[in-house]
């Protein structure tokens, strides 16, 4: 995160608010930040507040469609001159595709202006914060700063680091396996479970497995028993084994499908692909010859894709824990034993010295889907 400006009194009380009202109507608006689906720009919610009473509200819809703090204003109307508009991102001061939202802000003579977080794209010249002051408005920051952070922290990964943020998904039973002893892995979970994993789904870019899940499940990837459209689905396949008749690479004309494998890979194999409607990409390999995982999110950054859920399988999830590269973590656990012959466990890896070395979810969030337990949150590495 870049260093914020200098703050003056008004901002320095913001930095433990004292104001529980403005905690409160920021909170409204992270509320409406998680609406939209905005990739590859960040989430943003906005309020316009005058007289203790709500008069606009919006939130960042898609990118290159109105910004947050636009939609709020123009809610606002008339309204909007002499209230306060609390805004969960810094307004941006510079034109893309849409105009600078600081003018916004200025031609609507709002009175005051309350940030939740400021600006980390280092791409950016920023400077909203101190174009609002010269503008003679009244400008507090940091209100429910760790809140905001968290809401744009896909989006700031991805600015700051050229990386896509990383969800890994497991599914494993109550001794930690992801399949019987004879293979079969349908179905660990509950249908509510499956439900929530789809529901995941449709808040990504991109959603990832191995070429080893690929052809044990064949699975379709998509979105269907949970609102909203399909990710871009991605297969890490080294050697290019993904059969043609798979149901990934017959529906890839109707969902992008993306398969990365490395530069030796065959190239008739690739065309055979491709004039079925996949895309290849080729990526450098690891030291133990599968693909390297950073130069792979490399390629799908350099695409747009700013949030990635990568669900299976173990091989794969253990390359994203030991590459430090897996964000955050949702493991969906079913009250079954699927005993010592089972499949190894969800991550093959060489994992931690000791427990204090592992990965973990400092403050996870335990819930019940059905009969399956989902617990998920942000990993942390020692």
């Amino acid at each position: 995160m870049k260093e914020p400006p200098e703050t003056g009194a008004a901002d320095a009380a913001a930095k433990d608010p004292a104001d529980a009202a403005d905690v409160e109507w920021m909170r409204r608006a992270l509320e409406e930040g998680h609406k939209g689906h905005p990739s590859p720009n960040p989430h943003v919610g906005a309020l316009v507040v005058k007289d203790g009473a709500i008069v606009g509200v919006g939130f960042h819809a898609r990118a290159g469609e109105v910004h947050a703090e636009g939609a709020a204003l123009a809610a606002a109307g008339e309204k909007a001159e002499g209230a306060t508009l609390y805004i969960t991102l810094e307004p941006c001061n510079h034109f893309g595709k849409t105009p600078p939202c600081t003018d916004a802000i200025i031609a609507a003579k709002v009175a005051r202006v309350v940030i939740g977080c400021s600006d980390p794209n280092p791409n950016v010249a920023g400077g909203g914060i101190e174009r609002l002051r010269a503008a003679g408005v009244e400008v507090t920051t940091f209100v429910c700063e760790a809140e905001a952070q968290r809401l744009i922290a896909p989006w700031s990964k991805y600015v700051t680091q050229g990386l896509p943020y990383v969800s890994l998904k497991l599914a494993l039973s109550l001794d930690g396996r992801i399949a019987t002893r004879s293979g079969a892995s349908k179905w660990v979970t509950g249908p509510d479970a499956r439900a929530r994993v789809h529901a995941l789904r449709a808040q990504h870019d991109a959603v990832a497995i191995g070429i080893g899940t690929a052809l044990a499940d064949d699975p379709r990837l998509t979105v269907r028993d949970a609102m909203g459209a399909s990710p871009v689905r991605v297969v890490f396949d080294t050697k290019l084994r993904l059969p043609p008749a798979s149901r990934l690479v017959e529906t890839a004309v109707d969902v992008q499908t993306w398969v990365i494998c490395n530069a030796d890979a065959s190239t008739a194999a690739e065309e055979t692909l491709t004039s079925r409607g996949v895309e290849v990409l080729r990526a450098p390999s690891s030291a133990e010859g599968r693909i390297d995982v950073a130069a792979a999110l490399r390629l799908l950054a350099a695409r747009s894709i700013v949030t990635l859920m990568v669900e299976g399988g173990a091989e794969l999830a253990g390359s994203f824990l030991a590459s430090r590269l897996a964000d955050e973590l949702h493991a969906f656990l079913a009250p079954s034993l699927l005993g010592p012959r089972g499949r190894p466990g969800a991550v093959d890896w060489a994992g931690p010295a000791t427990p204090a070395d592992a990965p973990h979810i400092a403050e996870p969030t335990w819930e019940l889907v059905g009969k399956d337990a989902h617990v998920y949150g942000p990993l942390v590495y020692p």
